[in-house]
C-alpha cells in the first residue's frame, strides 16, 4: 500500500514539477512532518524544503491579519459591548462571558461562510420580533431588553470587526473573510507559484472560494482522498462534501477530479469490541498492542486513535513495556494534570470571599498531593496536625486565625492558601504565583525524580502569567468568579506536549490529528453515539432553520465530517479494532456508534463482533474466624481484670469479630467531624443533663418544685453539654438547631411526665444517679477472676419498689425488654440486648447488696415516652400476654447462668472469635 501523501508526491513528479518550488497546503500541521519524510524518500540529492502550511496558516498569510487567542477576543468583544450598551443595561464581565462565547462562534460561522452580515442579523431580529411571547400592546421590560439584544447584534458585529481590522487582528472567520477579499490581489502577485492542496474534505465557503480562485488561475492543484465506495454512493456521509465539490465547482467541468481510489473494498480484518468504561478500553488497547508487537515489528504502521482525550493517561499507563518508541501527537490536556485540581479547589474556596472555611474544603486543600509535601515530612507534617485538630475538636467552619493558632510553623504557606483574596484578581494571581514558586523551590533540589511536577509548574506559571497580562491589559477581571471563568477557558485550551520521534514507534493521536495519514493497523476507541459522531449540539444563537436558509453548517454537516474521518482511517488499513463503551451513561456512552451499524449494513466487509465482560471472580463470603492464640488469651485476662461492661458483652453477642477488634486489638472507630449532631452525641447530652439535674437529689424525695426548677434551666443545661460534647461545632442553625431543640423537648417532656406522676400521688425517691458499679465473679473453669463494671443511669424507689432505669435516646418498644427463653438472651442482639443490659445492672447491684429484691428494671425511651418505664418481663411462652415484671433472686440466678456461659465462651481458647452476619 502506498500512502496518500506519497501518491500525491509521485504524481507531482510525473507532472515534472519541482517539489522545492511548490507550496503545500494541508489540513493540519501534523501531516507536514509526514510530507517532509515522504519527500526525503523520493529525492536523490538534497533540496530546499518546500513551503508547507496548514490551511489556517495559509489563510492567515493571505489575509494579512494575526489570529488572536480566544480569551483576547472575548475581552475585545466586551470592550465593544461596553461602548455600545447603556451603563444601566451593562452586564458584568463574568455574566457577559457566559453568552459571549456563543456569540463569537456565531460571528465566526457567519464570516467563514461569507454570509451577508446585514442580511442575517436583520433576519434574526425580524424573527425574534415575530416570535416574542407577549400579546400585550406594551411589552414588558424583560421583552424590551430581549428584543434590544437582537437589534444590537448587527452593531456589535460591525463595531467589533472594524476594531479588529484596524489593529490587523482577527478571529478565524474574520481572517477567512478578509483572505477572500485579498484573493484577487494575491493572485496578481503570485507569479506562477503552485499551491498543492491535499487531503481536504469539508470546506467552508471562504476556503472553497480561495481554492477555486487559485485553480481557475492555474496556480494550484488539488488532491482529494476519497474512495469510490463513498463518493459514488449518493447517501454515504463519508462522500457528502466531495460529491458537492465535484458537482458544484466549475473547475471540474474541464479538469479531472483527483483522486478517487478503490482501497476500501480490499479485504480487511475489522473487529468491534464492546468494553465497559474508559479504563476497560485502555486496558484492552494495551492487550491488543501486546499481541501486535509479537507479530509486527514496525510500530510506525500502528495508530491508536482516541475518541476521547481523557483516555490518554489510562492508555499511556496500559502500553506494554516491550514498546519503547512512542509518539503522542495530541498532547495531554492541562486540565487533567493533578495541579489543575489543586487550583480549582483554591478558586472554589475563595470565590465567595468567606470569613471562615468549610472543614472539608480545608482538609481537601491541605491533603492535596501538590501541596501536602510542602508542610513537612510524613511524621511531622503540619497539614496532618491541622486535619487531626479539626477532627478532634469537631470544627465545621474554621478561620485563617484559628488555622495559624493550630500550628507554629509554615504560617506563611497557610496565609498564602487561606488569606482572603478580597474578591480581587490581583491578590488571587499574586498568591497563585507565589504558591507555584514555593512548589518549585521544594521540587527543584530533586529535579530528576520530580521532572514531571516541575513541567506542570512551568506550564501553570505560564498560564498565570497570561492571566496577569490579560488582567493588567483589560481591567475587567473584577471578581474571583470572572477570573476563574477565564482561567478555566485558558486551561481547557492548553496541552502538555510530549517529546517523541514523530516518524518512529507507536502513534497515539486524536481523530483530527489522523487527517491525511495512513496506517496498516488502526485501533479506534470510544466509538459511541455522542462521541463519534458527537451528535446534536447547538451552541448557537442562530436557529436551525435560519442556518439551513443561509447554508450555515448544522450538526448534520458535523456528523458528515466525523464520518469521513472515521472511514478514511479504514480506507487503506488492513487491521481495524473498533472499541466502544458498553456501560450506559446519561450523557454519553452505552450505545454503540451508528458507524458500527453502518459497517454491518454495508456488507462490504465481514465484521467480527465481540463484547468483553470483565472476569469478576465469584468471591465466597467466607465467615471470618480469629483463633485465640496465647497472646489473645493474655489480652483477654487483662481485659477480664479491667472489667466487662454490659455494652461490651452485648457487642460480643452482636458480632464477636467487632469485640475482637475493639477490645483485644484496641482498634477504635475513625472519628470524623460531626457536621450534623450524631445520635450518640444527642444521647450523651440528654444523659449528662439529667445527671446534673438529679445527682444533687440522691437520697431525697423528688418534688414538683425540683422538677419545675429543672424545666426552667433546661435550655441552659442542654447548651452547656452540647458545647462540651460538640466542641467547636455550631448548633445555632440548620439541622443542628433542630437537634438542639429536640434535646430540650425530650428532657422537657420527661420532666412533665415526672410532674404528672407526682401529681397523681406517687412517691419517687432518688437513690442513685449514674452510679459506677463493679463486681468480681468466679467462673468455674477459668483460673483468673472476672470483673464486671457499668454505670447505671438511675436507681429510684417508686412507691416503695426499687427501680433500675436505663435511658435510651432512641426508640425502644416493650417487646424489646421481654424474654421467653433464657438461652435467647445471649444469642439475639436485636431482640434481647436491652434486657441483657438492665439485668446486668440489677445483677451487679444485688451482688453488692445495694438493693433489696424484688425490684423492677427497665428502659425509658425518649422517643417512646408515652409508654413510661418499659419494664423487663419474663413470659412463659411467645404467645402469652402475662409476664412477670418483678425481678427476684430466681430471675437473677437464671441470668447468672447465661452470663457465665457467655463469659466462658469469650475466654475459652478452643472457641474462635467467629464473625456473624449483621442485618
Amino acid at each position: 500500500m502506498i500512502s496518500f501523501i506519497k501518491s500525491v508526491l509521485i504524481d507531482l513528479q510525473s507532472k515534472h514539477l519541482k517539489l522545492e518550488d511548490l507550496s503545500f497546503i494541508l489540513p493540519s500541521k501534523r501531516a507536514g512532518v509526514f510530507l517532509k519524510h515522504h519527500i526525503s524518500t523520493l529525492i536523490d540529492q538534497p533540496i530546499f524544503s518546500p513551503q508547507i502550511l496548514s490551511s489556517e496558516e495559509f489563510v492567515e498569510e493571505l489575509s494579512g491579519l494575526q489570529k488572536l487567542p480566544n480569551t483576547d477576543l472575548l475581552f475585545k468583544l466586551y470592550e465593544t459591548y461596553k461602548e455600545l450598551t447603556n451603563d444601566a443595561d451593562q452586564e458584568s464581565f463574568d455574566s457577559f462571558s457566559k453568552w459571549a462565547q456563543i456569540l463569537l462562534q456565531d460571528f465566526n460561522e457567519i464570516d467563514r461562510y461569507l454570509i451577508p452580515q446585514a442580511h442575517i442579523f436583520d433576519y434574526l431580529n425580524a424573527i425574534k420580533e415575530l416570535n416574542h411571547w407577549s400579546l400585550e400592546s406594551d411589552p414588558t421590560n424583560l421583552i424590551k431588553n430581549h428584543l434590544k439584544f437582537w437589534k444590537q447584534l448587527k452593531n456589535y458585529y460591525s463595531s467589533y470587526s472594524e476594531s479588529l481590522l484596524n489593529s490587523k487582528q482577527g478571529y478565524q472567520g474574520l481572517i477567512y473573510r478578509e483572505a477572500v477579499d485579498n484573493l484577487e490581489h494575491y493572485i496578481e502577485n503570485a507569479k506562477g507559484k503552485k499551491h498543492i492542496f491535499l487531503g481536504f474534505n469539508a470546506l467552508n465557503t471562504a476556503e472553497s472560494k480561495i481554492i477555486q480562485g487559485l485553480l481557475k488561475n492555474d496556480l494550484a492543484h488539488i488532491y482529494w482522498d476519497i474512495d469510490d465506495a463513498f463518493i459514488n454512493d449518493s447517501i454515504h456521509d463519508a462522500g457528502w462534501f466531495t460529491r458537492l465539490h465535484r458537482a458544484q465547482w466549475d473547475y471540474f467541468n474541464t479538469h479531472p477530479f483527483n483522486w478517487i481510489t478503490n482501497y476500501y473494498k480490499e479485504e480487511k480484518n475489522i473487529k468491534t469490541i464492546g468494553i465497559p468504561k474508559l479504563v476497560g478500553q485502555a486496558k484492552y488497547i494495551g492487550q491488543i498492542l501486546e499481541e501486535l508487537t509479537q507479530k509486527e515489528t514496525n510500530l510506525s504502521k500502528i495508530a491508536v486513535v482516541l475518541g476521547e482525550e481523557q483516555l490518554l493517561l489510562p492508555v499511556l499507563n496500559s502500553i506494554p513495556k516491550s514498546i519503547d518508541k512512542l509518539n503522542v501527537t495530541m498532547g495531554l490536556p492541562l486540565q487533567y494534570v493533578p495541579l489543575a485540581s489543586f487550583f480549582e479547589q483554591l478558586f472554589n474556596i475563595h470565590k465567595n470571599n468567606p470569613k471562615q472555611f468549610y472543614y472539608k474544603d480545608v482538609i481537601g486543600l491541605l491533603s492535596h498531593p501538590s501541596i501536602y509535601p510542602l508542610f513537612g515530612t510524613s511524621s511531622t507534617n503540619v497539614s496532618s496536625d491541622i486535619v487531626a485538630t479539626i477532627q478532634k475538636n469537631n470544627i465545621v467552619y474554621i478561620s485563617l486565625t484559628e488555622l495559624k493558632e493550630i500550628t507554629q510553623s509554615h504560617k506563611e504557606l497557610i496565609e498564602l492558601l487561606f488569606n482572603t483574596w478580597n474578591n480581587t484578581s490581583q491578590i488571587a494571581l499574586q498568591n497563585c504565583a507565589e504558591l507555584i514558586l514555593k512548589m518549585k523551590a521544594y521540587f527543584e533540589p530533586n529535579k530528576e525524580s520530580h521532572s514531571l511536577e516541575l513541567e506542570y509548574l512551568y506550564r501553570f506559571n505560564t498560564l498565570f502569567n497570561q492571566l496577569s497580562q490579560l488582567d493588567s491589559t483589560y481591567k475587567y477581571l473584577n471578581s474571583i468568579t470572572a477570573l476563574q471563568s477565564i482561567y478555566q477557558e485558558l486551561l481547557s485550551t492548553e496541552t502538555l506536549d510530549f517529546k517523541g520521534e514523530p516518524l518512529e514507534g507507536l502513534q497515539i493521536m486524536g481523530m483530527l490529528e489522523s487527517r491525511v495519514l495512513d496506517f496498516e493497523t488502526v485501533i479506534i476507541s470510544s466509538v459511541n453515539e455522542g462521541i463519534l459522531p458527537s451528535g446534536k449540539t447547538n451552541n448557537s444563537f442562530i436557529p436551525f432553520d435560519v442556518k439551513i436558509e443561509n447554508k450555515l453548517p448544522t450538526f448534520k454537516e458535523k456528523d458528515a465530517v466525523y464520518t469521513y474521518h472515521f472511514y478514511r482511517l479504514l480506507q487503506r488499513a488492513k487491521n481495524v479494532y473498533i472499541l466502544y463503551n458498553t456501560e450506559i451513561d446519561a450523557l454519553k456512552g452505552g450505545e454503540k456508534s451508528r458507524f458500527i451499524t453502518q459497517l454491518d449494513i454495508e456488507g462490504i466487509h465481514q465484521i467480527t463482533h465481540q463484547v468483553i465482560t470483565p472476569d469478576v471472580p465469584n468471591i465466597e463470603q467466607n465467615i471470618q474466624q480469629i483463633i485465640k492464640t496465647p497472646k489473645v488469651i493474655e489480652q483477654l485476662k487483662v481485659l477480664s481484670s479491667k472489667g466487662y461492661s454490659p455494652s461490651s458483652l452485648t457487642n460480643y453477642i452482636r458480632n464477636p469479630i467487632d469485640f475482637y477488634y475493639e477490645k483485644i486489638l484496641g482498634i477504635k472507630e475513625f472519628e470524623e467531624v460531626e457536621e450534623n449532631i450524631a445520635a450518640n452525641t444527642l444521647g450523651s447530652v440528654i444523659h449528662n443533663s439529667l445527671e446534673d439535674f438529679y445527682k444533687p437529689l440522691e437520697g431525697s424525695l423528688l418534688t414538683i418544685e425540683h422538677l419545675k426548677t429543672f424545666k426552667s434551666e433546661t435550655k441552659q443545661m442542654v447548651t452547656k453539654h452540647f458545647e462540651e460534647l460538640y466542641n467547636k461545632g455550631g448548633f445555632s442553625s440548620g439541622k443542628n438547631l433542630i437537634i438542639f431543640e429536640i434535646a430540650q423537648r425530650y428532657i422537657s417532656n420527661f420532666l412533665n411526665q415526672e410532674i404528672a406522676s407526682l401529681k397523681k400521688g406517687n412517691e419517687i425517691k432518688i437513690l442513685s444517679i449514674e452510679a459506677d458499679e463493679a463486681i468480681s465473679i468466679k467462673i468455674d473453669g477459668l483460673d483468673f477472676p472476672i470483673k464486671l463494671k457499668g454505670k447505671v443511669d438511675r436507681i429510684d424507689s417508686f412507691n416503695g419498689i426499687t427501680r433500675v432505669i436505663d435511658y435510651k435516646s432512641g426508640k425502644v418498644e416493650q417487646n424489646k425488654v421481654e424474654i421467653v427463653d433464657w438461652e435467647d438472651l445471649t444469642t439475639d442482639y436485636n431482640k434481647y440486648s436491652k434486657s441483657f443490659q438492665v439485668l446486668c445492672y440489677a445483677y451487679m447491684m444485688k451482688q453488692q447488696n445495694r438493693i433489696e429484691l424484688p425490684i423492677e428494671a427497665g428502659i425509658i425511651s425518649f422517643k417512646n415516652l408515652n409508654e413510661g418505664l418499659l419494664k423487663f418481663g419474663k413470659k412463659s411462652s411467645s404467645h402469652s400476654r402475662t409476664k412477670d415484671q418483678l425481678i427476684t433472686q430466681e430471675t437473677l440466678d437464671s441470668f447468672e447462668v447465661e452470663l457465665k456461659k457467655l463469659i466462658t465462651e469469650i475466654c475459652n481458647p478452643k472457641v474462635n472469635f467467629t464473625e456473624k452476619e449483621i442485618d
